[in-house]
């Protein structure tokens, strides 16, 4: 990193801070610590520890449970989306799975060839698909529920239940900030 680029980092940090009222300075100190040096230090940036959490949470679920159903990550997450609101418009599906509309196209494919789901034109507009889950797709996901909350739990272990909700809400703003500005 140039100095003249971790200033401007550093420059975007504080005009943020402000913006947002609710980055707290400790926060705020720590995003700094990370842009502060010409080495970027991933074991304090933010983006690799999310994608190395996310990733051993793939490869212990995809191994331990996914595989045995020849399921991928992008299947598990349709399914998981179609079980807390079943009969989504693919469309929808996308946006919930932040899976792009043609592969996920592909993805629905494969889960009706599978016989877990239904692809269906929706009855008040013939150009959007609906997606059901079948009978055999709702008692795959009876099994694989149990199974990816245990997963998690691995994940969380020790964590205490204040930072987890802190952790969660956080992700959630995280998400927002950047689906706004690639929109725009």
């Amino acid at each position: 990193m140039h100095p003249t680029r971790v200033s401007v980092s550093v420059t975007a940090l504080t005009s943020r801070e402000r913006a947002h009222k609710s980055l707290r300075a400790p926060i705020l100190q720590e995003c700094l610590f990370v842009a502060s040096h010409s080495n970027l230090d991933l074991g304090e940036y933010l983006p690799y520890l999310i994608n190395r959490v996310g990733s051993a949470l793939v490869v212990d679920f995809g191994r331990s449970t996914l595989a045995r159903h020849r399921l991928s990550i992008a299947m598990w997450r349709v399914l998981a989306a179609l079980s807390s609101d079943d009969g989504q418009r693919q469309i929808d599906l996308a946006v919930m799975t932040s899976i792009d509309v043609s592969t996920l196209s592909r993805v629905i494919t494969r889960l009706a060839r599978m016989g877990l789901v239904t692809r269906t034109r929706s009855a008040t507009n013939s150009r959007e698909v609906v997606v059901r889950l079948t009978g055999k797709g709702a008692a795959a996901l009876a099994r694989l529920i149990p199974r990816a909350i245990a997963a998690e739990r691995r994940a969380i272990a020790g964590v205490p239940a204040r930072d987890l909700a802190v952790v969660r809400r956080s992700l959630r703003r995280m998400y927002e900030n950047l689906a706004g500005s690639s929109s725009g």
